[in-house]
């Protein structure tokens, strides 16, 4: 059984990320702890002026911490629905990195929306606070678009590299009920031969974990065209490569999967490193 961190703010449930919660749950029954904040510094939102804010700062609080309060009574109720073993941070705060930092050290994985996760401060993603989240995970990231509902292959970015090597080893360790999705390592490199790195270590460590695996070389820019090449992939998850602390900013730059979270298009498992 494994233990996951279920991540929302104020009212932007995300029913993608707990459809894939479900999933997870029909083939090996999963513990999950909901981690609910209120994304807005409210504070920002008040002038500095001689004009009295005491009131309207405290309705906003009000709503915010009703809309927090609504999530969790509908994240307890699906839990129970799906017979999912589940049990909630009950603290009501705004969001703070440190604690999200120290909740994700006790959970195998996190799972979140792609696309609604703080949408309240930027609706274009991956937005300052998911870059924060990712930089102060404790382990790896699902993030799901809202769209979600089946998954019936798994995508492998491998740049020959021993971060995407690592990606590929969380992902066999923390999803085992996944690797027996058919999978594709796709390996992008604007050239004109065949050659991938490692080519006959990666078939051997592969073949042990996957029941069905297919590998492929794309010729052309991963950052201008990966995200467009995944629209004939339905129904597929991404594994991208590992980040740290110090080296997400870098990630996301450089990383296939930015661009697919941006177009929200699948699920994207990112590895995370210390």
């Amino acid at each position: 059984m494994k233990k996951i961190a279920f991540v929302c703010d104020g009212g932007n449930f995300p029913n993608g990320a707990f459809e894939f919660l479900k999933m997870l749950n029909n083939t090996e029954p999963v513990s999950v702890r909901g981690i609910f904040f209120e994304p807005v510094d409210f504070q920002q939102l008040v002038s500095v002026s001689y004009i009295p804010v005491a009131s309207p700062y405290v309705k906003l609080k009000e709503e915010e911490r009703a809309l927090v309060k609504k999530s969790k009574q509908d994240f307890a109720r699906r839990c129970e629905s799906a017979h999912i073993n589940y049990s909630i941070d009950d603290r009501e705060q705004e969001w703070v990195a440190e604690v999200f930092a120290k909740e994700t050290r006790f959970a195998d994985i996190a799972v979140m929306s792609e696309e609604l996760f703080c949408s309240d401060f930027s609706t274009s993603q991956p937005n300052v606070l998911m870059q924060e989240a990712l930089r102060m995970a404790e382990c790896p990231v699902v993030l799901v678009p809202e769209n979600f509902k089946l998954l019936d292959r798994i995508l492998v970015a491998y740049d020959g590299k021993k971060e995407s090597m690592f990606a590929l080893k969380q992902f066999c360790y923390v999803l085992p009920q996944l690797v027996d999705k058919p999978v594709e390592l796709v390996y992008v490199k604007k050239e004109e031969n065949e050659e991938i790195p490692d080519i006959d270590l990666l078939k051997e460590y592969s073949r042990i974990h996957f029941g069905s695996l297919g590998i492929t070389k794309l010729h052309f820019n991963a950052h201008k065209y990966f995200s467009s090449w995944t629209e004939d992939k339905k129904n597929g998850m991404l594994v991208s490569g590992s980040y740290s602390r110090s080296t997400v900013s870098n990630f996301l730059k450089s990383s296939f999967a930015t661009q697919v979270v941006h177009d929200h298009k699948m699920p994207v498992f990112i590895a995370h490193k210390n």
